[in-house]
Parts: structure tokens; C-alpha cells; sequence
């Protein structure tokens, strides 16, 4: 047998995290930096904490999630369990949607703004989540400029960053109803700005923007230019009979350079259904459609066949569900405006509220020191178990956003916890 006692000896094996990045291999990047970039849902992460702590037993009242509390109508419920006995949705169909929903999404798109539209300019996601990215990816180029108002709803920013693009935030606060201005955007424009992001009414603030204030950033897009995306996945919930619409109908010269995104989740109380659209010019779609067969395929063929009844039934339980969120909306301000420390606009749409909550930063609560708007919505999980969702999350620090589509009760319960939590 051989002796090795004396024979050189090879270094142990270096460990990833030991190895200068020259030497790293490919295996130690074990996710690619374009999807660790990411980020997780701030909002679906609250709710999913608040869930948890409900299993536990704990009284946990949850702001956190954006989806209504009404389950989805019963005609709509009814035309799926019908689907699932038609062989025909038992099989593949068209990547792009099924021709019976885009004919139904053009004549809802009709009927509902104003906007005339063919089914080629139609593509049937997965969500409208789906369809935001599908539609900046078909959109911008690596290096492409997307100008975002902030505050921001969190996947805005993650779908422009997959796309290769890069968010520009303009934030409008408080003092402002949470709406950009034209000198904002202007200011914000750049050589490599491609896209304009454009939301009303907003998540997370509720903030319509009125016809004229539309019109107004409508030419600006079309001075400079560039493409817009709109999404109008709450165009039904407007109160107070605000004077709004929507952009590529105010803005007729923009329908070649605008896309805009939709969906069944909120006006029918459809969130965990998973249909949403984008609606754009015939060559982007077809890109988009194209990306869309290689990723997903065709959405759920009955999930399709529920959205075909909910497009083509009447609006009676939209009225019933936006009545209540009316009156919730003025609840839940009135009530946050009585802590002192927060300010809270009337939002004007969407079933959030989005309060400023600085007067509250800055100091001990509960004996631990509260500096940030994160450490404020912990602290009220912890103390109140009452879940919110904080102002970092979509780009302005030192707010808060609580959904009020969740019962009454549940409502006085949590804004009451909270009262007594800064009293």
C-alpha cells in the first residue's frame, strides 16, 4: 500500500460565497439576477400574514388585500359549472382567448366607455397582471424609459423592470389629490422616455382624474410622441358622479399609441377567476398574443366561459357592490381622520384609502420608536392586529393603504382598534 502521508494535498473545494466573482461558476448564481430582482407582492404578502394569524386563532382584521368581500354573482358561478360539462373547454383554444370572449370584451368595451374596437385588437390574459406585462414587453426595449405616478400599485414597477425597462416615478401626494401634473411629466421626460404609465381611478390612492385634467396629459402623450398604458381595472367604482373617462376616447388622436388594460376581478367580484384583457392596436396585440402562446397558452376555458356571462349579464350587482363601497369609503375617512396624526383625502374611486400618516412617525409607540411608515403598519399588526399595508411598498414612504372592501363591522372593528391603539 502506498504511503500518501507525505504527498501534497489539494485545497478543500472554496464555497461559493469564498470564491472572488471572476472564479464563481454558473451553478453558484442559483437564481438569475433578473428574477431575484424581484420583489415580492407587499400587498398579497400583508394579506397572506393576516390570513396565517387567523389560522392561529387570532382576531386579525385584514386592509390589506385588493379584492371585494361579495362572492361572484350566482349567474356568473352557474355559466361555469356549465362549461365544465362541455367537452368543447376540456381541450386547447386559442392562445389569444376564445372568440365568444373578445367578441363580448368588444361590446362591453362599447357599452361601457365609449370606445370602438375589434377582436383582433383583443388579448385575453390571465389576469390583468398578465396583461400589463404582456404589454410592456411588447412595448419597450431594454433601456426604454416607462414614467410612473407615484404612488404606485407595487407590480407596476416589477413588470416594467421584467420587461427590460426602467421605472421613472413621479410622485403626487396628499396636497394634490394624488394626481401628476403635465409640468411633472414634462419634467420627468427624457430622450429615452417611451411609455407613460396611466391609472384612474388609482390604486392605491382612489384619485380620479377629471376629463379635462385627462385631455390635458392626453396631448401632452401625443406632443412628445410616446405610447400610454391605462389601466381601467376600476372604471366602475367612481363616486360622487365625477366627470372622468376614459383616455383613448377623450383622446381619440392616441388609440394607435395606447393600450389598455382590464379585467373581470374587481367590477364582478372575480378576483381568484383569473381573466383579464388588453386592448391595444392589432400589431402590438399580435406580438403580445404571440409572447402569450409560448408563456401561458389560453386562459382556463371556464374561467373564459364565466367572463363571457359576466360581460354579457346586466350591471345590477356591480350597482349593489359599488353602493356599499360608497358607503364604506366615507366610514373609513372619517373615522382614520379622527387619529391625530393621519390625514386622510376622500378618495374618489377604487375601494381604497390611502391616508398620510407622518404626524405619527418619529416616535415611541407601545414603548419601541416608530420611524418609518413599515415600522407604523407592523407595529399596528402587532399591537392591534390590524393589517395594513405601508406607503413604501408603492413608492411614498409615510402612508398608509387600507382597503375598505371588507364588511362594515369589520371595518368600525379595525379603524376602532386603531383609534384606541393612538389615542
Amino acid at each position: 500500500m502506498t504511503d500518501m502521508s507525505d504527498a501534497p494535498t489539494s485545497p478543500s473545494p472554496a464555497t461559493p460565497a469564498e470564491r472572488p466573482e471572476a472564479a464563481a461558476t454558473p451553478r453558484d448564481r442559483r437564481v438569475s439576477r433578473r428574477i431575484g430582482a424581484i420583489a415580492e407582492s407587499a400587498t398579497l404578502k400583508v394579506d397572506a400574514r393576516a390570513k396565517a394569524l387567523k389560522a392561529e386563532g387570532r382576531p386579525v382584521i385584514g386592509f390589506g388585500a385588493g379584492e371585494p368581500d361579495f362572492p361572484t354573482p350566482d349567474y356568473i358561478v352557474d355559466a361555469a359549472v356549465d362549461a365544465c360539462r362541455d367537452p368543447r373547454n376540456h381541450r386547447y383554444t386559442p392562445a389569444g382567448g376564445l372568440p365568444e370572449l373578445k367578441k363580448a370584451i368588444v361590446a362591453k368595451t362599447r357599452r361601457d366607455s365609449g370606445l370602438e374596437v375589434e377582436p383582433n385588437q383583443v388579448l385575453v390574459t390571465n389576469g390583468g397582471k398578465q396583461a400589463i406585462y404582456a404589454a410592456f414587453a411588447a412595448m419597450i426595449d431594454p433601456g426604454d424609459e416607462v414614467i410612473v405616478p407615484a404612488p404606485y400599485w407595487t407590480t407596476y414597477p416589477e413588470a416594467i423592470q421584467l420587461a427590460g425597462g426602467v421605472a421613472v416615478e413621479v410622485l403626487a401626494d396628499e396636497t394634490q389629490d394624488y394626481k401628476v401634473t403635465v409640468e411633472q411629466l414634462e419634467a420627468a421626460r427624457t430622450e429615452h422616455t417611451k411609455v407613460l404609465l396611466f391609472v384612474s381611478p388609482s390604486n392605491p390612492t382612489g384619485a380620479v382624474y377629471t376629463a379635462d385634467e385627462i385631455r390635458a396629459i392626453g396631448q401632452w402623450v401625443e406632443d412628445h410622441d410616446l405610447w400610454v398604458l391605462t389601466d381601467e381595472i376600476y372604471e366602475h367604482l367612481v363616486y360622487d358622479g365625477a366627470d372622468t373617462g376614459s383616455m383613448p376616447v377623450l383622446c381619440p388622436f392616441l388609440q394607435d399609441n395606447c393600450v389598455v388594460v382590464n379585467g373581470v376581478a374587481k367590477t364582478y367580484a372575480m378576483t381568484g377567476w383569473r381573466v383579464g384583457w388588453m386592448i391595444g392596436p392589432a400589431d402590438l396585440v399580435k406580438a403580445a398574443t404571440n409572447l402569450q402562446s409560448h408563456a401561458t397558452s389560453n386562459v382556463a376555458n371556464v374561467a373564459q366561459r364565466a367572463a363571457i356571462a359576466a360581460l354579457e349579464g346586466d350591471l345590477s350587482a356591480v350597482d349593489t357592490m359599488k353602493e356599499a363601497f360608497d358607503r364604506r369609503r366615507k366610514t373609513i375617512v372619517s373615522m382614520l381622520n379622527e387619529i391625530d396624526g393621519v390625514v386622510c383625502p376622500m378618495p374618489g374611486g377604487a375601494f381604497y384609502a390611502y391616508p398620510q400618516v407622518k404626524g405619527l412617525l418619529g416616535k415611541e409607540h407601545g414603548g419601541q420608536l416608530v420611524e418609518t411608515s413599515a415600522d407604523l403598519a407592523a407595529y399596528i399588526l402587532d399591537a392591534a392586529e390590524v393589517a395594513v399595508v405601508p406607503g413604501e411598498a408603492f413608492g411614498s414612504p409615510g402612508y398608509l393603504r387600507l382597503s375598505y372592501a371588507l364588511g362594515d363591522g369589520d371595518i368600525v372593528e379595525g379603524i376602532t382598534r386603531m383609534q384606541k391603539l393612538f389615542a
